[in-house]
């Protein structure tokens, strides 16, 4: 009786022997293939980034500013000659066209974000942009759509047709060319892995290259399309526009086999303001002696970024304070805390830069309008106005290259800083530049009208600009490259696009800001400063204006800003990251 059962368990054992190894096997294959398709996806994704995806993304930078660039710096003549406004309306239309450009960039960025990958973003934007190009372009083919000669009074467009092509062309525009400008430059910086030295360095580059082909396009733009436009027709110059606009378009959506795309997250919004409304909930409590008791996510697997804890702002912390009775998933994590304050930490670097670009709107008005009376001619080329500006853009496209493969190396040696110097660093020299450039301005400007009352029929060389144009554009390569890299780097990883904008709305905010100021230096001159009872900027005549005055205000205005700067930017802490994982990035 034993054998048998002894047989029949020996098989058993057998059995459950042969099935566990195959369990074994099936579970190892299984781990086997899952791991190389881990490496597979792994594999694909790096093989995506880089400078390959990026070449794409400067491709588009040129030729999309082609038109916006050539647009930003001729239109003033546009309102001007076309639309028959005066000298103060032409330029405020112009500047609060660009400054309303600048302030959309938040909604493209918001949008990437929260919505839409940021190539997505981009091309719905676009969309737009095209739009408002082709309207531009059919009010300015017809007269009809054009307001009438009153005697170099300023006049509003009259027509029901009219007013709409002109306003539903200008917001169209603005929105469509503020909305990509919201993603554009996060989508490209999404390209670099900041965890990998050599993607690092690559970042810093990036930021550069992404300058030099905006620029390459602006000086393309400003010659050949301002021309066409002066020269020939204005309709023919918003067409090649928008036909290059287009082009750009084709070619990015072209390099999307090529792009890492991070998807959206939560609404930063949301995000803000679910940390302000806890802070608000839990500010009878006291704040904990240490920040270690404060809540955050231990897990290792986790895919939330950690920021580490600094000790500004602290009333904030009360929102991740773990009360008794409350729910830890409800309350916030430290690092949620510290995406906010990061925010706040940005405000005074980006409320310090606004009046440097008050100061670059000048050179996009008054210092166009000032070419427009000089003599224009180089040799027996005659040279348009509006194409004055491509001095600063050939400035930066020599400068560039020789501050990335001369300056950057060099100063890497001395400061182990993988741009060189810091982006606030950076920010500062423009900052100085910036001034020194409208000092210089004025001193230009006295010349121009010494010259005029002399000999009107002989006005010195509009080629006098190239002096304040130059110094400008070497401040715009130090400061907008460095705060673009600075508001990226340091922002939390799911509002970099929204972060990244605060560029852009310090640029807004500067064009609107030239705007309050022409208004109000007018008004304030014209009762108390000047003798003849007319403001500075005041009329159609800059022979009989006081431009110099308004430079050398802006020149005395960005001393003092500097050193509100300089008080900022030592007071700024950097954002302390820990170890987390990569973004999540999505076919």
């Amino acid at each position: 009786m034993c054998l048998p059962y002894m047989h029949v368990m020996k098989r058993k054992v057998k059995s459950d022997v042969e099935t566990n190894d195959a369990d074994v096997f099936v579970y190892d294959l299984s781990a086997v293939l899952s791991t190389q398709e881990e490496d597979k996806a792994s594999l694909s994704n790096n093989q995506k980034g880089g400078f390959r995806a990026s070449m794409f993304i400067f491709a588009f930078s040129a030729l999309e500013n082609m038109g916006f660039i050539a647009n930003t710096d001729s239109m003033v003549l546009y309102f001007i000659d076309v639309m028959n406004f005066d000298v103060p309306s032409a330029s405020n239309t112009l500047t609060n066209l660009a400054g309303s450009t600048f302030l959309l960039s938040l909604v493209g960025g918001f949008v990437s974000d929260t919505y839409l990958n940021r190539l997505h973003t981009v091309l719905l934007f676009g969309i737009l942009e095209i739009l408002g190009l082709a309207l531009l372009t059919i009010q300015a083919r017809y007269e009809s759509l054009h307001p009438e000669y009153c005697g170099g009074k300023s006049r509003s467009v009259e027509g029901g047709i009219a007013v709409l092509m002109l306003y539903a062309s200008l917001i169209l525009l603005a929105l469509g060319s503020g909305g990509v400008r919201g993603a554009l430059v996060v989508l490209g910086a999404d390209q670099f892995d900041q965890k990998d030295p050599e993607e690092a360095k690559g970042l810093a580059t990036f930021f550069n290259w992404l300058r030099l082909s905006t620029v390459m396009g602006g000086a393309v733009g400003v010659t050949a399309i301002v021309w066409v436009s002066t020269t020939k027709k204005w309709y023919w110059g918003f067409f090649i526009s928008t036909v290059v606009a287009s082009a750009g378009y084709v070619v990015l959506a072209a390099g999307k086999p090529f792009f890492r795309l991070q998807a959206p997250g939560e609404s930063p919004i949301l995000r803000i303001a679910k940390v302000i409304g806890w802070a608000i909930k839990n500010r009878k409590l006291p704040l904990p002696d240490k920040p270690e008791v404060l809540y955050e996510n231990d897990d290792k697997e986790s895919t939330e970024e950690k920021i580490g804890y600094t000790n500004q702002f602290r009333f904030l912390d009360k929102a991740a304070i773990v009360v008794p009775e409350g729910s830890e998933a409800a309350i916030c994590r430290v690092s949620q805390v510290e995406e906010v304050k990061i925010l706040i930490r940005m405000l005074p670097i980006l409320g310090s830069t606004i009046i440097m670009n008050t100061c670059s709107a000048q050179l996009q008005t008054f210092s166009v309008q000032q070419g427009n009376i000089m003599d224009l001619h180089l040799g027996s080329l005659e040279v348009p106005a509006a194409s004055v500006p491509v001095i600063p853009l050939v400035f930066t496209c020599i400068l560039l290259p020789a501050y990335e493969f001369l300056f950057v190396p060099f100063a890497r040696k001395i400061t182990h800083h993988p741009s060189g110097i810091t982006q606030l660093q950076r920010v500062g020299v423009g900052l100085v530049l910036s001034a020194i450039s409208m000092a210089v301005a004025g001193i230009v400007e006295v010349k121009r009208r010494d010259q005029t009352k002399k000999d009107i029929g002989n006005p010195i060389s509009v080629f006098w600009l190239s002096f304040q144009y130059g110094i400008s554009g070497i401040a715009d390569m130090f400061t907008l490259v460095g705060m673009l890299e600075f508001f990226y780097k340091e922002a939390p990883a799911c509002m970099r696009s929204l972060s990244t904008s605060f560029t852009y709305l310090s640029l807004s905010f500067g064009y609107f800001l030239s705007s309050v100021f022409v208004d109000l230096i007018n008004a304030i001159t014209k009762r108390v400063a000047a003798p003849s009872r007319k403001g500075w900027i005041e009329g159609t005549n800059l022979n009989d204006n006081n431009l110099n005055l308004f430079y050398w205000f802006l020149a005395i205005l960005s001393c003092l800003n500097f050193i509100n700067y300089l008080f900022w930017a030592s007071w700024y802490k950097y954002k302390a990251e820990e170890d987390h994982p990569q973004p999540n990035y999505s076919n």
